[in-house]
C-alpha cells in the first residue's frame, strides 16, 4: 500500500519530467531551425516567415539572442493573450469549446476542492477508526472515509457534501451547455459560406430500371422541392482507385527520394531490393525501378477511373443534393421524404473535407449488420482486455514481483526503489499498455461505416471512454483475475454490485493519484515537446525536402485527437467526482491537470494544431452526457459505500439525487441539444435573406457543383471546364421536361442539369 513517502516519490519524478519536457520545449522553440515543427499552423495560413532564408549558417540553425533565452517562459502569457473570439476564427469553434472543457473542469473541481478539505478532510481525520482496527493504513486513508466509524452521524457531512457538489455541478453544467449552445448558433449564423450549409446527405436511393441514380435524384427532387432544388452528386464506389492513387503516391515519393539522392552523389546510382519493404527479393537499379512502378499505377489508375465512370454498379444509392437556399436544404434534411421511411433517407452533409468516403460505398442494408458485430467485438474486447491489464498490474506491484521473482527481494525492499515500484511504477505500466487501444477502436468505428471523419472520432470516443470506465477504472479497483471478476458480478445480485464497488473505491485512490501524475502531468507536458513530429520532421527535411512545398508536406502540424483526448479528460472528471467525497486528496491532483492541460493546449491550438474539419461543437452533448453519468455513478457507488457503513438512517437520503440528476439531464437534452442536432429554419431564413442583400448575382451553382467531387476524380485540370459546366442559374419557369421512366410521365419543373448526366460530367473532368 502506498505512503505519502511514496506519492511524495512519484511526484517528484513526475513535477521533474514536466519540467524537463516544458524546458526542452521552451529552448528548441526558440531555435530557426525547429520553427515549422512548433509553429506549423502559421506557416499553413501564410503568416509567418522561415528564418531559415535570412542570416548566416549559425543564425539558420541556433538562436543568438540571449535575451530571447531570458524569455523562454513567455509562451505561457502568449498562450493566454488571445481572446475566444480571435480563437474561434483563427482555429474554429471545435477548437475553442474543445479548450472549455478543461475550463469546465477547473470551474467545477475548485469549489469541490475546497469545500471538501473544509469540511471532509477535518470529519475524516479526526477519528482513530483505522488506529484500533489494527490493519495496514496509509495517512492518505486516515483523510478517507475509512477512517469514519460505522453507524457514524459523521456520514450526514458526507450527504450533504454529495448533494453541494451535484446541485454545483449540475448548476456549471447547465450554464456551460447554454452557453455553447449560444457559441454554436453564433457561429453558425457568423461563419463563411460552406457547402455542407447548402446539401443534404441522401441515402437508400430507390433503384429505377429506366433511369440512371443521378437522374432518378434529380427528378424525386425537382418534384418533391420544386423551388428549392439545385443539382445532385452521385457517390461513387472509388476505394479501389483511391488504394490505387495512395500507392502511387507513395511510390512517387520514393521516386523523389532516390533522385534527390542520386543528385547529391551522381558517382553510384541507388539500388534497391524490390520484395517486402526493401530487404529481401532482386536488387535493382531504384530510380528505374520507382520510374516503372509510377508509370504502371499511372496507367491502372486511368483504366480504373474510366471503369468506375462507365460501370453502374460503382454508382451507390447515395448522392450529395445541394439546394438554392439553406432553408430549402434545412427543410430536407429534418424532414422525412418517402412514405417509406427506409428510403430517401436525409441528414445534413458534412463539409467536404469531413466526408469519409470509403464508408459512403457501404450498401446502407449493411450498416446495421456491421455495427451489431461490432457491438459484439467491442463486448469481449472490452472484458477480455482486463486479462492482461490486470496480469500487468499485478506485475507492477510489490507483491506481484516477491511472488513471481523473489531473487528481486533485496533490491525492492530498498526504501526508494520500493517507493518508485509502489508510487510510479504501476501508472506508466497501464499507461504503455492502452498506447495501441486507439487504433483499435477508431478500425472499428470505420467498419461500422459511418460517413464523416467526425462522426467516426466521436464513436470511438464513446468506445473508448466505455472502454476506461470498465478497464482502468473499474478494472483497477476491483481486485482479483479478470474471470474471477466477471463471475463474481453475474452471480451477484443486482443491489450487491454498488457495495461491491464502493467498498473497494476508497482502497485503489494511491493508484489513481500515480496514474493521474503519470498521465496527466507528465503526459501533458510530453505533448507540447512534440518529440515525434520533431525528429520525423528533421529526418524528412535531411532526405526528402528539395522545395517549399517539400518543406510544407514535411511539417506534421497534428489535429486535436477528439477520440482520444475527450476520453482521457473523462475519466479526470470520473475519478473527481467519485473521490470527491470518499477520498479527498486526490483533488488537487486532478487540478493540477486540468490546469496544465488548458495552458498546453491553447498554446497547441493557436500555434501548432490544423484541425481536419469543423462540426461546430457537435460533440458537446456526448461531452455533457458522460459527466451526467460520471455524477450518477458517483452518487450510486457512494449509496453503496455507505450501506455497508452501517449508516441505515442517513444512506437512504441520496436515493433522491440520481432521479434529481437525471431529471436534469433529461431537461438540459430537451432544451439545449436541438442546437447541435437541427438547424433552426428561422436561422436559416434568416441567413439567406442577408447573403442574398449583400450577393444578389451569386452564381451559386458554380459554386457547389463539384464541392463534394470525389476527391481522386480531381485533376488538375479540372478548372478548364468548369465554365460550361456551371451556367448561371436559370430562370424559374416552370415547364414540362421528358423523362426515361415511362411510368412516371413528367416532372413540372426543368432540370437544373440540363440533361447532362452525373457520367457526361466526369467525362468533362477528364477532358
Amino acid at each position: 500500500m502506498a505512503t505519502i513517502g511514496d506519492i511524495g516519490v512519484s511526484a517528484a519524478i513526475n513535477i521533474l519530467s514536466a519540467l524537463i519536457f516544458l524546458l526542452a520545449f521552451a529552448i528548441l522553440r526558440l531555435q530557426p531551425l525547429n520553427d515549422r515543427v512548433y509553429f506549423p499552423k502559421w506557416y499553413l495560413a501564410g503568416l509567418r516567415n522561415d528564418p531559415l532564408k535570412s542570416g548566416g549558417f549559425v543564425k539558420k540553425v541556433v538562436n543568438l539572442d540571449w535575451k530571447a533565452y531570458i524569455r523562454f517562459l513567455n509562451w505561457v502569457p502568449a498562450a493566454l493573450k488571445m481572446p475566444e473570439l480571435e480563437l474561434i476564427d483563427h482555429a474554429g469553434l471545435d477548437s475553442a469549446v474543445y479548450l472549455r472543457i478543461y475550463l469546465l473542469g477547473l470551474k467545477i473541481f475548485i469549489p469541490i476542492t475546497l469545500l471538501a478539505f473544509a469540511v471532509l478532510v477535518p470529519v475524516n481525520w479526526t477519528n482513530n477508526t483505522l488506529k484500533k482496527s489494527g490493519l495496514t493504513y496509509s495517512d492518505i486513508d486516515k483523510i478517507s472515509i475509512s477512517n469514519v466509524p460505522l453507524g457514524s452521524e459523521r456520514f450526514w457531512a458526507h450527504i450533504l457534501m454529495a448533494y453541494a457538489s451535484t446541485v454545483w455541478t449540475c448548476y456549471v453544467l447547465q450554464k456551460e451547455y447554454a452557453k455553447v449552445a449560444d457559441m454554436r448558433l453564433q457561429f453558425l449564423a457568423s461563419e463563411k459560406r460552406r457547402p455542407d450549409q447548402f446539401t443534404v446527405l441522401v441515402r437508400n436511393v430507390p433503384p429505377d430500371t429506366d433511369e440512371s441514380v443521378s437522374e432518378c435524384v434529380e427528378h424525386f427532387f425537382l418534384v418533391n422541392h420544386t423551388e428549392h432544388y439545385l443539382t445532385n452528386q452521385v457517390v461513387y464506389n472509388a476505394n479501389k482507385l483511391a488504394k490505387l492513387v495512395k500507392e502511387k503516391n507513395s511510390k512517387q515519393n520514393w521516386l523523389d527520394y532516390y533522385n534527390l539522392k542520386y543528385s547529391r552523389n551522381q558517382s553510384t546510382r541507388p539500388m534497391m531490393k524490390t520484395r517486402f519493404l526493401g530487404l529481401c527479393g532482386e536488387k535493382v537499379d531504384a530510380i528505374n525501378h520507382q520510374t516503372a512502378e509510377v508509370e504502371r499505377l499511372s496507367k491502372e489508375i486511368a483504366e480504373e477511373r474510366e471503369r468506375v465512370k462507365n460501370d453502374p454498379k460503382s454508382i451507390m444509392p447515395v448522392a450529395f443534393v445541394s439546394f438554392k437556399t439553406r432553408w430549402g436544404a434545412a427543410i430536407c434534411a429534418q424532414t422525412q421524404q418517402s412514405r417509406n421511411p427506409t428510403l430517401w433517407l436525409t441528414d445534413w452533409a458534412p463539409e467536404p473535407r469531413d466526408v469519409y468516403w470509403k464508408n459512403l460505398a457501404i450498401p446502407y442494408v449493411y450498416l446495421t449488420v456491421r455495427r451489431l458485430i461490432i457491438g459484439v467485438a467491442f463486448f469481449f474486447l472490452t472484458f477480455f482486455f482486463m486479462i492482461p491489464i490486470t496480469f500487468v498490474q499485478t506485475l507492477a506491484s510489490i507483491e506481484g514481483i516477491r511472488k513471481r521473482a523473489p531473487f528481486l527481494k533485496v533490491i525492492i525492499d530498498i526504501p526508494f526503489v520500493k517507493s518508485f515500484i509502489q508510487g510510479f511504477l504501476p501508472g506508466i505500466a497501464l499507461k504503455i499498455f492502452l498506447i495501441v487501444l486507439p487504433k483499435i477502436l477508431m478500425l472499428m468505428s470505420k467498419f461500422e461505416g459511418w460517413g464523416s471523419i467526425s462522426a467516426l472520432e466521436r464513436r470511438a470516443a464513446s468506445k473508448y471512454y466505455i472502454f476506461n470506465f470498465v478497464n482502468v477504472f473499474l478494472g483497477s479497483i476491483i481486485a482479483g483475475a479478470a474471470f474471477d471478476q466477471l463471475n463474481t458480478f453475474i452471480h451477484q445480485s443486482a443491489n450487491e454490485i454498488p457495495k461491491t464497488i464502493g467498498v473497494a473505491i476508497p482502497m485503489k485512490a494511491t493508484f489513481f493519484i500515480t496514474y493521474t501524475m503519470v498521465d496527466g502531468w507528465a503526459g501533458i507536458a510530453g505533448e507540447i515537446l512534440r518529440l515525434k513530429p520533431l525528429i520525423i520532421f528533421h529526418l524528412k527535411n535531411f532526405f526528402l525536402v528539395k522545395t517549399e512545398r517539400d518543406r510544407e508536406k514535411a511539417m506534421d502540424a497534428g489535429s486535436l485527437d477528439f477520440n482520444t483526448g475527450e476520453p482521457q479528460i473523462q475519466l479526470y472528471f470520473l475519478l473527481g467526482l467519485v473521490y470527491a467525497i470518499v477520498t479527498p486528496f486526490l483533488l488537487p491532483f486532478i487540478l493540477v491537470f486540468f490546469a496544465l492541460a488548458y495552458f498546453v493546449f491553447r498554446h497547441q491550438i493557436i500555434n501548432v494544431y490544423h484541425q481536419k474539419y469543423e462540426s461546430g461543437a457537435a460533440f458537446w452533448p456526448d461531452v455533457h452526457g458522460r459527466i451526467i453519468f460520471a455524477l450518477v455513478f458517483s452518487q450510486i457507488s457512494l449509496l453503496g459505500l455507505l450501506s455497508t457503513k452501517r449508516a441505515a438512517q442517513s444512506a437512504p437520503f441520496l436515493i433522491a439525487l440520481p432521479v434529481l440528476t437525471l431529471s436534469f439531464h433529461y431537461f438540459c437534452k430537451g432544451r439545449y441539444e436541438p442546437a447541435f442536432t437541427r438547424y433552426p429554419l428561422q436561422e436559416a431564413k434568416r441567413k439567406d435573406t442577408i447573403e442574398q442583400a449583400k450577393e444578389s448575382k451569386l452564381n451559386l451553382k458554380y459554386y457547389l457543383q463539384n464541392a463534394y467531387l470525389h476527391p481522386v476524380f480531381r485533376g488538375d485540370d479540372e478548372d478548364d471546364n468548369e465554365e460550361a459546366l456551371n451556367d448561371k442559374l436559370e430562370s424559374n419557369d416552370v415547364v414540362l421536361i421528358p423523362m426515361k421512366r415511362q411510368s412516371r410521365g413528367n416532372t413540372p419543373a426543368p432540370s437544373r442539369i440540363s440533361g447532362a448526366s452525373q457520367e457526361e460530367m466526369l467525362q468533362h473532368q477528364e477532358e
